[in-house]
């Protein structure tokens, strides 16, 4: 049971650093909701809270796979939602251990965001349907052994994702052509 109340205070204090970070405040109201929480008390205080901000909530997850070889890379980035709400739009930063080549061509909805990095908006991200994907075919800078690719939500639409560990990778990318699935 003290196991279940520190996971369930855990929780309440995430939602009171959410507000904090979402422009409001952390009211007594909020910290009393976050109590009765802990203490199995108030079942709906964490949807009170979310309906205070303002922010609705969405699961955003990306998947997808990175092939390299010779001064190649090849990443298929899928993003999804699993709801309960609508994503308008989100962005999605893409990293790379190696320099991406001077010349690289994007696909539409993707820019550079500097020498390694590479920045793509998803799109309307519906509740429980597929998002679409996005093919990068990226030029390095050399011929790398082997690259990390690091694939990660840097804008939600405005949403709150309590469940970062589906759209936050780090994948190891060997030069051996074979897709690394992450």
């Amino acid at each position: 049971m003290q196991v279940m109340r520190r996971s369930l205070f855990a929780a309440s204090a995430a939602m009171a650093a959410v507000v904090l970070v979402a422009g409001g405040s952390a009211s007594a109201g909020a910290a009393g909701d976050g109590a009765r929480v802990a203490e199995g008390v108030g079942a709906g205080a964490e949807e009170e809270a979310r309906a205070r901000t303002g922010m609705a909530e969405a699961d955003l997850a990306h998947h997808g796979h990175a092939s390299l070889w010779e001064d190649r890379l090849a990443v298929w980035l899928e993003s999804g939602n699993s709801g309960p709400a609508e994503v308008a739009d989100a962005t999605v930063r893409l990293t790379f251990s190696v320099e991406l080549a001077g010349d690289v061509e994007l696909p539409s909805g993707c820019l550079r965001g500097g020498d390694r990095v590479v920045l793509c908006r998803t799109g309307t991200l519906r509740a429980g349907i597929g998002g679409s994907g996005i093919p990068l075919d990226l030029k390095l800078a050399g011929s790398p052994a082997e690259t990390v690719v690091g694939v990660t939500t840097v804008w939600s639409g405005g949403t709150v994702d309590r469940n970062r560990g589906n759209d936050d990778h780090t994948v190891l990318v060997p030069a051996t052509g074979d897709g690394y699935i992450f």
